[in-house]
């Protein structure tokens, strides 16, 4: 099974959910919410894509790099390379139901497991969604990571616990997931979260801690400030709010206020290996994979979505030899292969 198989596969199975259009660029899916694309006009999902493409790598073949370093630390698990799996949920009214959320919950922590990285499994207003991530990462004896709504914080801490008793190595909550559609569909109540908040729920679990959905400084130096472990940038795929920022536009001013301090997942419209290598130029750890991992559990399940990650893997390597970039733990080092539009 390759890559090409496995998106035939999927354009036949998503029943036009998705209709994999050679870019993706959010454009033919703009306003399906549900569904794979942005909400309203698709503008926070196009800007996305754009901005990063607009981002540019200087091509570098005079040096001595010919066999980079992918392989990195997240959360004391080595990951062989630095990309994991996004939390995405809903497979019937997002994705058009061909595999059932225990079935993708289980391809894609599994999948990401057979090639080196880990997976985040997400919560939605149908509570079995988040039962079947936790089976999955029990399957695969905790290796996975459970994302939480920003639902109460009594709810987000209760389904912590359920995350530890399944051996999750972290969690985290998607706070950009306040004002989802798929939320109000289901009469699950979600907002925003305080300083306080945050600290409240850091303090009820000794996992590290994930926040994710931080487009600005300010909130990046908040989730310092509350003790997270890492943040993710990101605009939930441009699902919540239209005419967001784009991830990579703020992604470089951000990991230059806390880099330091904290750790800086990046998510959004990453579509090739090189895209990974854009994202660690701007100054993130790692890069979390969406809708490319739903089309590898949909086209090939278990199997596609290994493959999808081993073929981002290998291309992230050709693009660090053809850039010079000698090791993704040295990612502050990136810059100098950048362009910007």
């Amino acid at each position: 099974m390759d890559i090409r198989e496995i998106k035939k596969n999927a354009k036949e199975r998503m029943k036009e959910f998705c209709i994999l259009c050679p870019e993706c660029n959010g454009r033919w899916c703009a306003g399906k919410v549900p569904g794979m694309g942005g909400a309203g006009s698709g503008g926070s999902f196009q800007r996305a894509h754009e901005k990063l493409k607009e981002v540019k790598i200087a091509m570098r073949t005079l040096h001595n790099v010919s066999n980079p370093k992918l392989k990195c630390n997240i959360f004391g698990e080595e990951l062989s390379f630095p990309a994991l799996v996004a939390p995405i949920t809903g497979t019937k009214f997002n994705m058009g139901g061909y595999v059932s959320d225990e079935e993708y919950s289980n391809d894609v922590v599994l999948g990401a497991v057979d090639a080196g990285t880990i997976a985040m499994i997400g919560d939605t207003g149908d509570p079995t969604c988040f039962e079947s991530g936790i089976n999955a990462i029990k399957k695969a004896n905790g290796k996975g990571i459970a994302i939480i709504k920003p639902r109460e914080n009594s709810e987000i801490i209760k389904r912590i616990k359920i995350a530890e008793e399944a051996g999750a190595i972290a969690v985290g909550v998607d706070v950009d997931g306040a004002g989802l559609v798929t939320m109000k569909l289901f009469n699950q109540p979600v907002g925003p979260k305080s300083l306080e908040d945050l600290k409240e729920i850091i303090s009820s679990t000794t996992l590290p801690f994930i926040v994710k959905g931080i487009l600005t400084v300010d909130e990046a130096k908040i989730c310092v400030e509350a003790g997270a472990a890492a943040i993710v940038v990101s605009n939930h795929g441009g699902r919540c709010l239209n005419e967001t920022f784009a991830p990579a536009e703020v992604l470089q001013d951000i990991s230059k206020a806390v880099g330091n301090d904290i750790i800086v997942l990046a998510d959004g419209a990453v579509r090739e290996g090189v895209d990974i290598l854009k994202y660690l130029a701007l100054g993130a750890n790692g890069v979390l994979i969406g809708r490319p991992i739903i089309w590898g559990s949909i086209g090939g399940r278990q199997e596609g979505v290994k493959v999808t990650l081993e073929t981002f893997k290998n291309q992230l390597f050709q693009s660090m030899i053809l850039s010079g970039a000698d090791d993704v733990k040295n990612f502050k080092n990136f810059s100098c292969i950048l362009y910007t539009k």
